[in-house]
């Protein structure tokens, strides 16, 4: 008999909403993520701790550890931590760099993670990647997906807006990825997983049309369902090429020349519009442009505190932060001076 479809992983559960993680201990008693209940907690810094004590009364006598920051030290001290401990499951609870360092950690123990998110800064929320900062910079490492994911609308809400805001440039540069996906397909025959473009398709454009905001918890909902989606995607493709494309390769660019520029989502958000408008694809940046401004993002290198001689630097580096991966700046290939011109017309087509 024929295989009639493909198994896909997904989620145990996912939960998004005000109060969700009041389910957080009826979650771990499932014997499918934990047969003992022997559970620890990661928290990071900000609503870390605070969470931990809301959900401490669900959790027994779960131990819980701090992770002081998103390092590849950070995670391997955590992770060794809950070796010796011998437990069964790990639930992280924090921002990005929380949730990242407990996913590489988990890895390490070999044992399932569960996410509890803070805030919707990234689609690091569900995504088989660790962003991690290392003596050379910051690296992306393969996990597994969590084992189940909560968004509590009300720890978000409490949240840094420019953090929740981020989210917003991370899963519209989708768009920017898919594309530079397709270009690999036509000009490298580089095989396209369909579903997997669709679902990171469909998470951008959820949000792209919306005219509310973080204010809305209709429009935060819907953000989180979408970053979750995105981070799905990479899953279903085995890469994160449905979610990184020369968007990203100008972001990684960006923090390794000029660390503590901005965040992840922020510098996301600019690469695609930059990559849009190398595609001189005025449509499609005349929406990017107004989504980010409309979500008070930065939309040019300029609203980063980046000078166009450092953008330029940020461009000419970005496809060797990717090797291998085809993008519309390998496509295009463009020299010093002419990366420089881009970057000065760019930043008139914008109006920054």
């Amino acid at each position: 008999m024929p295989i009639l479809a493909r198994m896909l992983p997904a989620p145990l559960t996912i939960e998004v909403r005000r109060g969700a993680v009041a389910q957080l201990g009826s979650l771990l008693a499932d014997s499918r993520v934990a047969t003992s209940g022997r559970v620890a907690v990661a928290v990071g810094v900000g609503q870390g701790d605070r969470i931990a004590e809301v959900i401490a009364p669900s959790l027994g006598e779960a131990e819980v550890f701090r992770v002081a920051d998103g390092t590849v030290d950070a995670a391997v001290s955590l992770g060794a931590e809950l070796r010796r401990g011998s437990f069964e499951a790990v639930v992280g609870v924090g921002g990005g760099r929380t949730i990242d360092a407990t996913k590489y950690a988990a890895s390490l123990a070999g044992i399932p993670m569960v996410a509890v998110a803070t805030n919707l800064s990234h689609d690091g929320i569900c995504s088989p990647v660790a962003s991690l900062v290392h003596d050379h910079g910051k690296g992306s490492f393969g996990v597994p997906m969590p084992l189940a994911i909560m968004v509590d609308l009300d720890f978000v809400h409490g949240a840094p807006p420019a953090l929740v805001r981020a989210g917003v440039g991370d899963v519209v540069s989708n768009l920017s990825a898919i594309d530079d996906w397709q270009l690999g397909n036509v000009e490298r025959g580089e095989p396209i997983d369909g579903l997997a473009v669709a679902m990171a398709r469909t998470a951008a454009e959820a949000v792209i049309g919306r005219s509310d905001s973080i204010e809305s918890d209709a429009f935060l909902t819907v953000l989180a369902e979408s970053l979750i989606l995105s981070g799905m995607s990479m899953v279903i493709a085995g890469s994160s090429r449905p979610a990184s494309g020369g968007d990203h390769e100008i972001m990684h660019a960006v923090d390794q020349l000029f660390p503590g520029t901005s965040n992840h989502g922020e510098l996301a958000g600019v690469g695609a519009a930059f990559c849009f408008f190398l595609r001189e694809d005025k449509a499609r940046l005349s929406q990017v442009a107004a989504c980010l401004r409309g979500h008070e993002l930065p939309v040019s290198h300029r609203d980063l505190g980046l000078t166009d001689d450092q953008f330029t630097a940020a461009v000419l580096l970005a496809p060797s932060t990717r090797p291998g991966r085809y993008t519309i700046l390998e496509h295009l290939r463009l020299s010093e001076a002419e990366v420089r011109t881009r970057v000065e017309d760019y930043v008139d087509a914008v109006g920054c």
